[in-house]
C-alpha cells in the first residue's frame, strides 16, 4: 500500500495570465492527509478556497475554469497535471488573481519545482480507484471519446485529429508516470491562427504570444489581414504565403500537440479526486469532454465508494487453512476464514467460501438458508485477528477477544454459493494490547456488511 504524499515545502512561480494578461503568482503549499487539491484566491476578501474537483468546473473554453460562490480561477490544468503525475495527493494552491500564470504554455516549470523540493510520505494510505471494467464516454457530435480500461497502473493513449495539412493526425502515449517530466511536461499549448481573432473577440488570450503557445498557420490569409492580426498580437509581420509554425521556439517533439493534449487529460482527470489505476484511451479530447468524463467518474466512485479487493482464485494464498490454524484457536464449526490472499502493515484481505453444508444453515433458515449477520462479523474479526497475530512472536501464546462493536450494517443477504471477501484495516496503531479495526465484507463488488470493532490481545496463561 502506498502512502499519500504532499510537498516537502512551498514553491512559487510568476508570470502573465494567458487570458487576462495580468502578472500573477501561484504558490503550491504542503497540505495535510486527505486534503486533496484546493485553490485559494488570496487577492480576494476572506481568501476563499475552491475545491479542485470536476463538479466545480463551470467553463471549458480554451482551459479549465473552477468556480464556487462566484469566485473563479482558470488555466489550472497544467499545474494540476504536474501534481497528479508526480504523485502529490494533497496540496493547497494559492494564487493572487483569477488564473494561473501560463509560463511557457507547458507544465515543465511546475514539474521541475516539484522535483526540486521533493515530496514527503504522509500517514494516510493513497486511495486508488481501481478500474475493473470498461467505462466509456462519447460525444457523437464532436466525435470525441474517452475510454478507461482495467490496468495495473495509470497510463494514457491520446489520439488527435484536425483538418490541417500542417498538423495531421497525431498520437501520444505515456505508460509510466515517472516519465511525465521528460516526455510530456514540456509540451506547450497550441492554437490555430484562424482561432485567434474569435478568441480575442471573446475577451480571451490577452496574454497569449509566440513564447507561451505553439501558433499554427495552416490556411493562407491575405497579407493585409495577416499583418493586421500580427499587429493585434504585437508580433513582427511575416509573409502570409508561408504556412507552418510561427512560434519562436521550435517544436520539442514532432507530436508535441498530441503530447500537450495528453497533459491536459491528466490535468482534467486530476479533478476526479482520487488517483486511478486504469488505462485511458482518449480520441480527440478537449477540456469539455475531459470534464464530462471526470464528472462521470466521480459518480461512478460515489456508487462504489468502497471497492472490493481484487481476488484471483488462481494465486497461491499468503495463508492457507493450516497456517490460519497455527494463529487462531478456532476450530470446526467456528473457524470462519478459509485463506488470506493479501496482507500489509495495517490491512488484511481474507476469504470465506459459503457452502450449503455450513452447520448454521440447518436452523437459519431451513427453507431459506441465510448466513447470520453475527457470524459475518465474527468472520471479519477473525480476519482482523490474523492481522494482529501475524505481527507478534509466538502467536500461539496469544488470543484476541472482542471489547466493542460499532457501526454494524448488513446490506445484502449471504447465501450458499457466495464467496465472502473480507477487507479489515487497522484504524489506529495497537496500544496496550488494544486494536481498533474497520472491516468490510463483500460478495462480488457489493458490500454485504461492515463493522468497526475493538479487540484486546491477551497472552494465554
Amino acid at each position: 500500500m502506498l502512502k499519500q504524499k504532499t510537498l516537502k515545502e512551498s514553491f512559487s512561480l510568476s508570470g502573465k495570465g494567458l487570458h487576462t494578461g495580468l502578472e500573477l503568482t501561484v504558490t503550491f503549499n504542503p497540505a495535510p492527509d486527505n486534503h486533496g487539491y484546493k485553490i485559494q484566491r488570496i487577492d480576494l476578501e476572506g481568501q476563499p478556497v475552491i475545491d479542485a474537483v470536476a463538479d466545480n468546473v463551470t467553463e471549458t473554453t480554451r482551459g479549465t475554469v473552477l468556480s464556487k460562490n462566484g469566485v473563479k480561477v482558470s488555466t489550472v490544468e497544467h499545474g494540476l497535471a504536474a501534481l497528479y503525475a508526480l504523485g502529490v495527493d494533497n496540496c493547497l494552491i494559492q494564487v493572487n488573481g483569477p488564473e494561473f500564470p501560463i509560463l511557457d504554455g507547458s507544465a515543465q516549470y511546475y514539474a521541475s519545482e516539484i522535483e526540486r523540493i521533493g515530496t514527503v510520505d504522509q500517514n494516510a494510505m493513497k486511495d486508488f480507484y481501481i478500474i475493473k471494467s470498461k467505462i466509456e464516454f462519447r460525444d457523437e457530435k464532436s466525435g470525441s471519446s474517452i475510454i478507461v480500461l482495467p490496468d495495473t497502473d495509470f497510463s494514457l493513449n491520446v489520439l488527435v485529429s484536425y483538418d490541417s495539412a500542417i498538423m495531421p493526425n497525431q498520437y501520444a502515449t505515456l505508460e509510466d508516470m515517472s516519465k511525465f517530466k521528460d516526455e510530456i511536461a514540456a509540451s506547450r499549448t497550441f492554437v490555430f491562427v484562424r482561432e485567434i481573432e474569435p478568441l480575442l473577440q471573446a475577451g480571451l488570450i490577452k496574454g497569449g504570444d509566440l513564447d507561451n503557445a505553439i501558433v499554427i498557420y495552416e490556411r493562407e490569409m491575405s497579407q493585409p489581414d495577416f499583418d493586421k492580426l500580427a499587429d493585434v498580437m504585437k508580433v513582427p509581420h511575416k509573409d502570409a504565403r508561408k504556412l507552418g509554425y510561427l512560434n519562436h521556439k521550435p517544436l520539442v517533439w514532432p507530436n508535441e500537440c498530441a503530447r500537450h493534449k495528453l497533459l491536459d487529460v491528466i490535468g482534467d482527470l486530476a479533478l476526479i479526486g482520487k488517483p486511478i489505476k486504469g488505462r485511458i484511451i482518449a480520441t480527440r479530447p478537449g477540456h469539455t469532454i475531459n470534464n464530462k468524463f471526470a464528472r462521470q467518474m466521480r459518480k461512478e466512485i460515489r456508487l462504489h465508494d468502497i471497492q472490493a479487493p481484487i481476488y484471483d482464485c488462481n494465486r497461491e494464498p499468503l495463508m492457507d487453512v493450516n497456517r490460519i490454524r497455527e494463529l487462531l484457536p478456532h476450530r470446526y464449526p467456528f473457524q470462519l476464514v478459509d485463506k488470506v490472499i493479501e496482507i500489509g502493515a495495517n490491512y488484511i484481505v481474507g476469504v470465506k467460501n459459503i457452502t450449503a453444508n455450513e452447520p448454521f444453515f440447518q436452523g437459519h433458515f431451513p427453507q431459506e438458508p441465510v448466513m447470520p449477520g453475527v457470524l459475518q462479523v465474527e468472520a471479519m474479526a477473525q480476519v482482523g485477528g490474523l492481522l494482529v497475530l501475524n505481527s507478534v512472536d509466538a502467536p500461539e501464546r496469544y488470543s484476541t477477544y472482542f471489547m466493542k462493536i460499532d457501526g454494524v450494517k448488513f446490506r445484502h443477504k449471504v447465501v450458499p454459493g457466495d464467496t465472502l471477501l473480507f477487507r479489515v484495516d487497522m484504524l489506529t496503531p495497537i496500544r496496550r494490547g488494544i486494536a481498533s479495526m474497520k472491516g468490510y465484507a463483500f460478495v462480488g463488488e457489493k458490500v454485504v456488511s461492515e463493522a468497526e470493532f475493538m479487540a484486546q490481545i491477551i497472552k494465554n496463561k
